[in-house]
């Protein structure tokens, strides 16, 4: 059977040729749907009682956005992967676990790609530009076109020039991996184990319950 699966991956020096950064992202999404290439301007908002309109729910607005060049299926106001203009590349995974996923219209993780992209200027700050939005709005709704109904929680690569995070989420939980140099990867599954360099601060407890 050939692999099927969606992978993102980064690689750091020194497993890189001139200390460069690899990013690269695969998808598995339906073959007939459009996925375009698009670019957003960096945008200062005047008026920040005008709700952010999402691909299903409205949240608040920030002060400025980053400006971002996206890879996204044409539906929806999220990313699948993307890249702004302080060079923070993120991708999305879709994971299952034991947590029940939330069927309910939320953010979307491709939503959260581009909030990251958008909001942030390094890989870390994108991080906690995307944990903060998940306590506050939640992840949730269908990430297909059309009738069929797949929902997933999301796993994140987010990378800068210096170096990536790992972030995985299973509802509003989740935990993070730093990773400084060499080969990292993640797919349809969830990746980390012991190396937490991050996490919401009752994951542990609510796991022991």
């Amino acid at each position: 059977m050939e692999p099927f699966s969606c992978d993102t991956f980064v690689a750091l020096p020194p497993a890189t040729v001139d200390n460069r950064i690899i990013f690269g992202k695969n998808s598995d999404r339906l073959y007939d749907e459009v996925q375009e290439v698009v670019y957003f301007p960096a945008v200062v908002h005047d008026n920040l009682g005008e709700r952010l309109k999402c691909t299903y729910i409205e949240i608040d607005q920030v002060p400025e956005t980053y400006a971002v060049v996206l890879s996204r299926p044409a539906w929806l106001w999220g990313a699948e992967m993307g890249a702004n203009e302080h060079g923070v590349c993120i991708g999305n995974e879709a994971v299952w676990g034991r947590e029940e996923v939330c069927d309910e219209e939320a953010l979307l993780g491709m939503d959260l790609v581009r909030l990251g992209l958008e909001r942030a200027d390094t890989a870390e700050k994108a991080l906690n530009v995307i944990v903060d939005l998940l306590e506050k709005y939640g992840q949730g709704g269908n990430c297909t076109e059309g009738r069929m109904v797949f929902s997933y929680h999301n796993s994140f690569l987010i990378a800068d020039r210096n170096e990536a995070w790992i972030l995985e989420t299973a509802g509003k939980y989740w935990a993070a991996e730093k990773v400084q140099e060499g080969v990292r990867n993640i797919s349809n599954q969830l990746s980390i184990t012991t190396k937490i360099a991050r996490e919401h601060p009752d994951m542990r407890n609510y796991a022991k319950r």
